[in-house]
């Protein structure tokens, strides 16, 4: 069997594209591989390009590396089309889904992929992506599309309903599972704990103390979860090294643990004894009662909004995605 060939549409994007470039060039069963890098940008794309071929050479991925402006040159005779795009400007437009229902008074507790903001945003996404498809359906029909553009779930249906594409919706979200698992089981483990690791929010002063704990959890815990994007559920957690099931101790030392940890995840795993592995700030968009402009629950559990003129200037600067 020949090598695939693998096309990578938003390559350009901080996080998205350097985390993708590195995931692909490592694995061994790629080497040999075509990877076509997809991103509007030129000048963005050719920084990409440059990195690309270095690590190419030090990982010896022998990889044939291509670049292009725009998918469609990019897609013939793909095998698996790669996807993290996103209508610009990001924060701007997502403030609008925030701000806009709220004139109308409905008062979402983050507005990113559920409720009316949800739906706006999904309503944007959908075309560019469908546009990907239909030129999938002319040049690469057997190819699966790999999608990252969120709203996860309506992208994937959209593509599922009204294409015969194959697709795959991947979302990093299962690792907040293994963050919260593994602050709470730290002393039992021997985890290190950051001091900022209070919050899953994504904040820039919670985020280091997070990653820094789920590298570690990784190593030593095993997950599985099931549930639809952004409201997964922890169906088993054990111990890599022993087997061990770690769920009762780890539901022990939860209802011990600081109730301001993630207090929305606390409330909803008392009501249905499994454990929600998103964090607050996504599993709140799936709660609709999060919205009620009376009781004002978002301020009880303290369910954070995005911050989009920071992030927004860290996107400029090119730190965010």
């Amino acid at each position: 069997m020949l090598p695939p060939k693998i096309v990578v549409i938003g390559a350009g994007s901080a996080i998205f594209g350097l985390n993708t470039l590195a995931a692909l060039m490592r694995s061994d069963r790629l080497r040999g591989s075509t990877l076509a890098l997809v991103d509007r940008n030129a000048e963005t794309l050719a920084l990409v390009s440059r990195l690309a071929q270095r690590l190419n050479r030090e990982w010896s991925a022998g990889m044939t590396i291509t670049t292009h402006t725009h998918h469609n040159d990019a897609l013939p005779e793909a095998d698996f089309v790669v996807s993290s795009i996103e209508v610009p400007p990001r924060e701007k437009l997502w403030r609008s889904d925030f701000e806009i229902p709220l004139k109308y008074g409905v008062r979402q507790p983050y507005a990113e992929n559920g409720g009316p903001g949800g739906f706006a945003h999904a309503a944007r996404n959908i075309g560019p992506v469908m546009e990907i498809i239909r030129t999938m359906e002319q040049v690469c029909p057997d190819a699966w599309f790999i999608n990252f553009t969120n709203p996860m779930i309506r992208i994937c249906d959209a593509i599922a309903r009204y294409s015969n594409i194959r697709v795959v919706g991947l979302c990093h979200q299962i690792a907040m599972g293994y963050a919260m698992a593994g602050r709470v089981l730290a002393a039992d483990l021997g985890f290190d704990v950051m001091d900022s690791f209070t919050s899953t929010h994504a904040s820039p002063s919670f985020i280091p103390g997070a990653r820094h704990m789920v590298a570690q959890a990784l190593d030593r815990l095993d997950i599985k979860a099931a549930g639809i994007n952004h409201f997964t559920w922890m169906l088993d957690l054990r111990d890599k090294q022993t087997g061990e099931d770690l769920y009762p101790l780890f539901a022990e030392r939860w209802a011990a643990f600081d109730p301001t940890f993630e207090p929305l995840t606390r409330r909803v795993f008392e009501a249905f004894d499994l454990f929600p592995i998103p964090g607050d700030e996504h599993l709140c968009e799936y709660l609709p009662w999060l919205s009620d402009p009376v009781t004002k629950p978002w301020e009880k559990y303290d369910v954070s909004l995005y911050e989009w003129d920071l992030w927004d200037e860290l996107r400029g600067q090119g730190h965010a995605d």
